[in-house]
């Protein structure tokens, strides 16, 4: 069953075309993702769905009966409960009970209640709590009144209402914004068992990997339906824009070699014929279309100055704000080459922790260890509300680098994609996107050996999100991640640190168990006997002490990995200055070069043991 139609769809905004006789058609059940470019009118297109916008031309039909489900602009607020701001959302439900409460009619009641069992009222609670549940409200939260909560909060109380109707079409625009990673991915698990039809628009590739089955490419005011996730799309788009280069190479040449013979014999009468078919078949050839390839965005962080392990420590140090300590008896440790991502929902202390490893806050108790020299650049979201808007992106720079030169400042701003034209722009002008890129310069300008990024992507694109992934790949210092985007923890993090409960502990598994883990905490405790209950506890020493040599030797490459990176880098440094070669023997030269190449032997040998102990640990 067809659940939404749109057919020759125009819109125009301010008398720009921003869709022109566009079509889709989505099934019921099927998941659809929608992308394009910044102003391509995805959200525009929306707003037209649920009638708040009305199309310039064309139609949008909606299957009958079918329930629309869309996230509200404005957050719900006053002294009623979120729990039942989201019962309320159902509102034939809430209308059927108000007439049981007072219909004298009992055929009429007979009716109520049949309707009332057929669309699961009983239920109701239940699962609208499992849904404020998942996206981060415990029972307390729920009963408590939507005053009490921040706009933030209360966005998230918007979506549950949306997800809780269950509707025929569900419609998103950016549904991961306001979340954290714990319910981020619980949202992922929700849209993937969800069996109606969605459209999503986000810019959380993850998201639109797992989560949807068809891609709506809105480009040049047309929409295509690609098959599959987001990587599908990429491919499937690749491969049609390289044949579509080919077939214009291809027109190109022929109509040079018809235009030639044309030019050639038009005057001569025998050929006049002849050059007259050639013009003919000249117009019947296809046009030349022009293949849009996006302008690629590339971050780049300066290099920094190399420091010795470690570059910050703290041993049973505690942080809060005052009264009691939000974290409590931490001991940590960071290298040079750390790719740290905190996981915990909001609230349990991971900006407390990234302010506290940033300097912007003093432990209490304990000992703690910072490098003389070390630099942190601290990049957190609510800093944008600190930019002043008259200011340009050059200002700002020419502020915070006051001795450098204005084509350093450029230089900087340029490694965020902050080109000419916009470093001129008032801060006012420039988009969400634009504004991070800006604060990413900003947080980079001295070239520190440690980046914390809190939520470093909430306006970034695909694509900027992916040229961030790539640049932290190249960053030669530490990193400590708190986002919501699973997809740059998966790429960008080496280690998991969970900050829950009032501690920091390393968490040994990657994302897939931590979704494992929030999977069976959701379940909720199951009954244990104390025989079970015994029966595990051996079970667990067993296997500690079993993988306790496995789990040894893992540490000991790891270890030597370690090492022989760090000193193949010196020798690289050593041999690319040149220096080295005025200052040493041809044979010491020579004995570097033989040095790196056992090096290469030796980390190519460990890393294969590495494999198999890691496929032996994970089988035991």
């Amino acid at each position: 069953m067809t659940v939404l139609s749109i057919r020759d769809l125009t819109i125009r905004i301010a008398g720009r075309p921003l869709l022109e006789g566009a079509n889709l058609q989505i099934d019921d059940g099927r998941k659809v993702g929608l992308v394009g470019r910044n102003g391509a009118g995805k959200s525009t297109l929306l707003r037209a769905i649920t009638g708040e916008l009305q199309p310039d031309g064309g139609e949008i039909r909606l299957a009958a009966r079918a329930r629309l489900g869309h996230v509200a602009q404005e957050a719900p607020g006053g002294d009623v409960s979120l729990l039942d701001i989201v019962l309320a959302a159902d509102t034939e439900r809430a209308a059927l009970l108000a007439e049981a409460d007072s219909h004298p009619d009992p055929h009429r009641l007979a009716e109520i209640h049949d309707r009332l069992i057929a669309i699961r009222a009983d239920s109701a609670p239940a699962r609208a709590g499992a849904v404020l549940s998942g996206l981060g409200f415990d029972a307390a939260a729920q009963a408590r009144p939507s005053r009490e909560f921040s706009g933030g909060w209360r966005m998230r109380v918007a979506l549950a209402r949306a997800l809780f109707l269950e509707p025929e079409l569900l419609l998103l625009d950016e549904p991961t914004n306001h979340l954290d990673l714990e319910a981020a991915l619980w949202l992922e698990t929700w849209l993937q068992r969800f069996p109606g039809a969605a459209i999503v628009v986000s810019h959380d590739r993850g998201l639109l990997e797992r989560c949807v089955d068809s891609i709506a490419h809105l480009d040049r005011g047309g929409i295509t339906l690609y098959p599959g996730n987001f990587a599908d799309f990429v491919r499937i788009r690749a491969e049609r824009q390289a044949q579509q280069a080919a077939l214009n190479t291809k027109v190109v040449a022929e109509r040079a070699r018809i235009q030639s013979f044309v030019d050639r014999f038009r005057a001569k009468a025998t050929k006049a014929r002849q050059a007259q078919s050639r013009l003919k078949a000249l117009e019947r050839l296809p046009p030349i279309e022009a293949v849009v390839e996006d302008t690629p965005v590339r971050f780049a962080f300066p290099a920094p100055e190399p420091l010795s392990p470690p570059i910050l420590s703290l041993n049973g140090c505690a942080v809060g704000y005052g009264g009691p300590p939000i974290l409590r008896n931490m001991n940590l440790r960071l290298d040079p080459d750390d790719r740290i991502a905190l996981l915990g929902a909001n609230g349990n202390g991971k900006s407390t922790l990234a302010k506290l490893l940033a300097g912007r806050l003093e432990p209490e108790g304990g000992t703690h260890f910072r490098a003389r020299s070390l630099r942190v650049g601290y990049f957190a979201q609510h800093q944008a509300e600190e930019l002043n808007l008259d200011g340009t992106p050059l200002t700002h720079m020419q502020a915070a680098l006051p001795k450098a030169t204005e084509t350093q400042c450029r230089s900087q701003l340029a490694r965020f994609g902050l080109d000419a034209d916009r470093a001129d722009n008032k801060v006012t002008a420039l988009s969400g996107g634009e504004k991070a890129r800006l604060l990413l310069a900003l947080t980079t300008r001295d070239a520190p050996q440690l980046l914390i990024l809190d939520e470093p992507t909430n306006h970034l694109d695909i694509d900027a999100r992916e040229a961030l992934v790539k640049a932290l790949a190249e960053f030669s210092g530490a990193v400590v991640l708190i986002t919501h985007d699973p997809h740059l923890v998966e790429l960008a993090a080496d280690r998991l640190w969970l900050v829950a409960d009032g501690a920091v502990t390393p968490f040994d598994g990657d994302l897939d168990e931590y979704r494992a883990l929030l999977a069976e905490r959701a379940r909720g405790p199951r009954p244990e006997t104390p025989d079970a209950r015994a029966e595990a506890r051996r079970e667990r020493a067993g296997a500690r002490i079993a993988t306790a040599p496995l789990r040894a030797r893992l540490k000991e490459v790891e270890a030597a990995l370690d090492r022989l990176s760090r000193e193949d880098g010196l020798i690289e440094k050593r041999l690319s200055d040149p220096d080295t070669y005025a200052r040493f023997k041809p044979e010491d030269i020579a004995w570097a070069n033989t040095r790196r190449a056992a090096i290469a032997k030796e980390v190519a040998a460990l890393e294969e043991e590495w494999l198999e102990l890691s496929a032996r640990l994970d089988a035991a």
